[in-house]
């Protein structure tokens, strides 16, 4: 009977201490008597949707490594108000239908509290019924099509919208900069393309530039001769490029068809793989970027060479973008103080956050992404350089 009761007391002291493991009461932020660093609270997860595969992968690559750049950041520092912060990352392919599987997968669990991602608009917009229902915030680094923040109140975006820069790079680059009259537009059929070219046509017929041959293809297309030979006959002076990851293939098949054309393009930013896989054919390119690594600054050169040293390749502005939106969440977390961090709290707190991030200060107008200025950069001597500033676009 002894041995019965000593069995059945054991038993309960286990079960004590693993059920205090699992539901740990929650520790004070403040300093200690003593003046040393608070207690850690526990581990905060944020979900990740990131094009890891495919042809939008190094914007994907660029994502994992800049965001967790940001985490282990606010980590040695203590965390985000006494929270260890960690990323669950997934493979979205940069799919639709991949993403919206794995958000429902992160709205699922309830350890998620957070979804960062995805990379293409057309995905952000089509999880944006999920994270409405689920109550959960998708904060994406780089959608751009105006009509996704404003879709649900859990919905945001830090990139700028296409209604900003679209307009930008007809009246600037096109128009002002390079005084282009006939146009040949080449343009991704997604949410995002059809978004970028539809914004991009109005500005361009306001500013007298004369669309002579629209073509456009389909995500992870190959090959683009027959749409090059169709623009070509139309007998462009310019021919826009408007995509992120089939831009090199693009340039290069125009380079190896004969076509000697000036090339511009809005999407890529100032994608060093762009200049990797086009060399001596990405020479004279003209695109836009609201952000540029400007070598005389010190700090945003160290964060740059970080970046470099842990992906083996240059940044553009997405993962930096990327890097900003993890500060935004931890600042959303700093915000509610000594109270519960949930899901809701932290949509509340981002909707309020204003920051000097990376790529310049941040701060959500009502629907839940920013507005940006925008630069002119080329490609000279195998080098992005900035063509005129940011008061370019101020009139």
């Amino acid at each position: 009977m002894k041995k019965l009761i000593a069995l059945v007391l054991s038993v309960l002291m286990i079960t004590a201490i693993f059920t205090g493991c699992a539901s740990a009461p929650a520790s004070s932020s403040a300093p200690a008597a003593d003046g040393s660093a608070p207690a850690e609270k526990g581990t905060i997860k944020f979900g990740v949707l990131a094009p890891l595969t495919g042809t939008n992968a190094e914007y994907g690559k660029g994502f994992e490594v800049g965001m967790q750049m940001a985490v282990d950041r606010i980590n040695a520092a203590g965390g985000a108000n006494g929270y260890k912060l960690e990323l669950v990352i997934k493979d979205s392919k940069g799919d639709q239908k991949e993403s919206s599987d794995l958000a429902r997968q992160f709205a699922d669990d309830e350890e998620i509290l957070a979804i960062l991602g995805d990379f293409p608009s057309g995905a952000c917009m089509a999880n944006a019924p999920i994270v409405d229902e689920a109550g959960i915030v998708q904060l994406s680094p780089t959608a751009s099509n105006p009509d996704y923040a404003a879709m649900s109140e859990y919905c945001f975006s830090i990139m700028g919208r296409q209604d900003g820069e679209a307009p930008f790079y007809a009246k600037y680059i096109l128009n002002k900069y390079m005084g282009a009259k006939k146009l040949g537009v080449i343009y991704i059929n997604s949410d995002w393309g059809k978004s970028c070219y539809d914004n991009f046509k109005k500005q361009a017929d306001v500013e007298g530039l004369e669309i002579v041959e629209t073509v456009s293809y389909v995500q992870d297309e190959k090959d683009f001769s027959s749409l090059i030979t169709k623009l070509k006959a139309a007998n462009p002076d310019t021919v826009c490029i408007m995509d992120q990851g089939a831009v090199p293939q693009i340039i290069n098949q125009i380079k190896s068809s004969g076509w000697d054309v000036p090339i511009t393009t809005l999407g890529p930013g100032t994608s060093q793989q762009l200049i990797d896989l086009c060399g001596e054919n990405a020479e004279g390119l003209l695109l836009t970027s609201p952000f540029f690594f400007d070598p005389a600054d010190a700090e945003i050169t160290a964060w740059k060479d970080e970046f470099v040293s842990k992906a083996g390749f240059e940044p553009t502005i997405h993962p930096a973008c990327a890097f900003d939106c993890v500060n935004l969440l931890a600042e959303a977390i700093k915000a509610s103080g000594d109270g519960e961090v949930t899901r809701q709290t932290i949509r509340d707190n981002l909707a309020k956050v204003e920051m000097q991030g990376v790529t310049g200060p941040i701060k959500f107008n009502e629907a839940g992404d920013i507005t940006r200025q925008y630069l002119i950069c080329g490609v000279e001597n195998g080098k992005y350089v900035v063509k005129e500033g940011f008061d370019y676009s101020v009139e």
